[in-house]
């Protein structure tokens, strides 16, 4: 018998962590814009209920707590900033309050990290615009997110570029 201890989650273990914290941050504050229900009444939520559970069949991967409190942190803390760089990013027909609930939520979530997160911008990007074609896999949403995220990310950390 070994006396080692188990090892923690893998590298790639920890990516897909993170990966799922991310678009459970998206869901997360889609949900709190839609249904009107506060920060701690959907981290609860997702982390006690969503988190590697079951839906008809399918398996819920586990998400990384750490990275999505703070991304739900961020984002709700910097939302009024987060915004404003979105209103920027997009056209002038097209300000923020006129765009689908799901892609304003990619946006707060993905701005959240680009202004207060560690992760280069150029993961932040490729992170979210997945996080989009798992919404939209059919649509162009992928290359608008694509698109106004990297507008964001320089105007939120310009060294990066």
């Amino acid at each position: 018998m070994s006396d080692k201890k188990p090892k923690g989650p893998s590298r790639d273990e920890k990516r897909q962590m993170r990966s799922a914290a991310r678009l459970y941050a998206v869901q997360a504050l889609f949900q709190m814009e839609h249904s009107n229900q506060s920060y701690d009444q959907v981290r609860v939520e997702f982390e006690d209920y969503r988190f590697g559970e079951t839906y008809e069949g399918d398996e819920m991967a586990e998400g990384d707590p750490t990275l999505f409190r703070k991304t739900l942190e961020d984002a709700v803390g910097h939302q009024a900033r987060i915004d404003q760089m979105t209103d920027r990013a997009l056209v002038a027909k097209w300000p923020i309050d006129r765009i689908d609930p799901t892609l304003r939520a990619v946006f707060r979530a993905a701005g959240a990290e680009l202004v207060a997160g560690n992760a280069p911008p150029k993961v932040v990007i490729t992170e979210f615009v997945d996080v989009a074609r798992a919404f939209f896999p059919e649509g162009k949403e992928a290359k608008f997110v694509n698109a106004v995220l990297d507008h964001m990310a320089r105007e939120a950390k310009p060294e990066a570029f």
